[in-house]
């Protein structure tokens, strides 16, 4: 594989990369779905396949200081209806990523995002509120989250672009800020750990990206914690807003890069 690693990098490439870093810690903890800028800046930087494996130990640490912050809110109902279906999306992404490009892997990431973020908008504006969280046990709510599940699977595995997906299921589930962040919180700390027999698989994670993780993990510290002081001060209209507005710019940098 074409990685690089650490002595390749300049030291505005190496800043770059560490604030994206800390951006996954404040997205982790705060706004989900603003990571997708830190997706955009490591293939920038990396190569484009390449960058998907050294992100991925890096959004784990993350995940691991959301679930040591917010372990407390998560909805394990809607945990386990989105799991079998999160597993056969990681599957199809693995397939996909056998045969497909760099430029196919954008455009149809970037793709989804915006039609979920249009389908999100159209719900909350059509319906006036979002769904109760434990409508996830009616038969269209199992419909529905594994309809999401597909979609935040192969998402996840082709581009660490899962995020915005899930943001979108969970707000039109009707989740608040907490239930919502610690809900994620776990949900990504189980997909992204599953997900590395398969990177390495496919020759995305090896000694070299494990060295640049090394050097930029100890940035997503100070990112998670900027976020948890951050959100206690952000209210639910507020929050939901930005999680929408991430998933658009997320959308988007993905479908034009």
């Amino acid at each position: 594989m074409n990685t690089m690693t650490l002595w390749h990098i300049s030291g505005w490439e190496f800043a770059a990369l560490a604030l994206a870093a800390l951006l996954v810690g404040f997205s982790k903890t705060a706004v989900s779905g603003a990571n997708t800028v830190s997706l955009a800046v490591f293939a920038a930087i990396l190569p484009a396949r390449a960058s998907t494996g050294v992100l991925l130990p890096i959004l784990i640490a993350g995940d691991v200081l959301a679930v040591a912050t917010y372990r407390r809110h998560a909805h394990w109902p809607t945990l386990w209806r989105l799991f079998p279906a999160v597993a056969a999306g990681v599957v199809i992404g693995t397939l996909f990523l056998v045969w497909a490009d760099d430029r196919i892997v954008g455009t149809s990431i970037g793709a989804i995002l915006l039609l979920m973020a249009g389908v999100t908008l159209w719900r909350r504006r059509g319906a006036g509120r979002p769904d109760d969280p434990e409508a996830v046990t009616t038969g269209a709510g199992r419909v529905k989250a594994g309809s999401y599940g597909v979609l935040g699977g192969f998402t996840t595995m082709v581009a660490n672009a899962g995020g915005p997906v899930m943001s979108m299921y969970l707000l039109s589930a009707g989740f608040r800020k907490l239930g919502f962040l610690g809900t994620s919180a776990f949900f990504f700390l189980i997909v992204n750990v599953s997900k590395v027999p398969f990177s390495a698989g496919l020759g995305l994670i090896d000694g070299n990206s494990l060295l640049l993780d090394a050097a930029l993990v100890v940035f997503v510290v100070p990112g998670a914690l900027i976020g948890k002081w951050a959100v206690d001060r952000i209210n639910q209209r507020l929050f939901e807003q930005l999680v929408i507005a991430a998933t658009i710019v997320g959308g988007l940098q993905l479908l034009l890069r």
